[in-house]
Parts: C-alpha cells; sequence; structure tokens
C-alpha cells in the first residue's frame, strides 16, 4: 500500500472510532500496525491529534441549557479576561473574535439560574464592559468534527 493521504485516512479512521486499536486500524488502511503506531505517535507530536475523549452528551446529563454569550472587554484586559474564562469549567468554548464583539463564549448549564448566576459573576469583573447572551433553542448540530478531504 502507498503511504499516500495515509495521515488523512488514520485521522478519519479515528473520527469512525476513537477506539479502534492500532492491529484495526493498521488492517482497515491495508499497513503493518509499527507504521499505524509511527504515523499516530507523529501526529500527535505535531499536535494534529490532542487527545482521545468521550462525546459527552451534556443534555443527557442534566445539563439542558446552551448560552451562547457576547462579551466586550475594556481595551488591553482581553488576554486577561480570556484567561480567566478558559478557568471556568461550564464555558465549553471560548473565542476571541473579531467584529463588535471581543470575546464569545460557549457555556453549558443545569437550568437558567445556573446560567444567570455565571453571567452575574462574568459582569462582576471591571474588565468586562457589557454583554448579550442568547439561550439555544435547538441545537440540529453540535461540536461536530467533519472527516478530512483526500486526494485520491
Amino acid at each position: 500500500m502507498a503511504y499516500e493521504n495515509l495521515d488523512s485516512k488514520l485521522v478519519n479512521a479515528l473520527l469512525d472510532d476513537g477506539r479502534a486499536s492500532l492491529r484495526s486500524l493498521a488492517e482497515e488502511l491495508d499497513v503493518s500496525v509499527t507504521t499505524i503506531s509511527n504515523h499516530l505517535s507523529t501526529l500527535e507530536e505535531e499536535g494534529a491529534i490532542e487527545g482521545y475523549t468521550p462525546k459527552v452528551d451534556y443534555d443527557t446529563l442534566g445539563y439542558d441549557v446552551t448560552a451562547i454569550v457576547h462579551l466586550k472587554v475594556e481595551g488591553n484586559a482581553l488576554g486577561e479576561v480570556t484567561e480567566r474564562l478558559v478557568g471556568e469549567k461550564q464555558l465549553v468554548s471560548v473565542y476571541e473574535v473579531t467584529g463588535d464583539d471581543d470575546i464569545v463564549v460557549i457555556g453549558k448549564f443545569r437550568d437558567t439560574d445556573e446560567m444567570n448566576d455565571q453571567i452575574k459573576s462574568l459582569l462582576s469583573d471591571s474588565n468586562i464592559k457589557a454583554s448579550n447572551t442568547s439561550v439555544v433553542l435547538n441545537a440540529p448540530v453540535e461540536n461536530n468534527q467533519f472527516k478530512l478531504e483526500i486526494d485520491e
């Protein structure tokens, strides 16, 4: 088997089954277990694969309120505010963005009271000038990962 596109094929196979064994990956991709192991190690070292984690359905676990919070931050405090937000456990995504806002965060909460408490905590930071919160009504797709294109 030619090793053309092997890394992309390996990533795609892991997207299908992140718990696949090296042996099963080798069989699926028609290469040796050693080749799979070497390529997988390289992908991990380069940071292309950052870890292996379960896909958690937060709704099923009682976190059925998703909020998208847009924040405006005081001039030079962006890094400081971002660092604080990264430490907040229920904020599952933190983005520094262009446009009218400086930061967009996505949080998962058990109820609107918990969401409200988190937002009030954020607004107690004097570096946050303003916020705008949207509650997600329906999420047809969430945390979707896509397969890599393979040039054949």
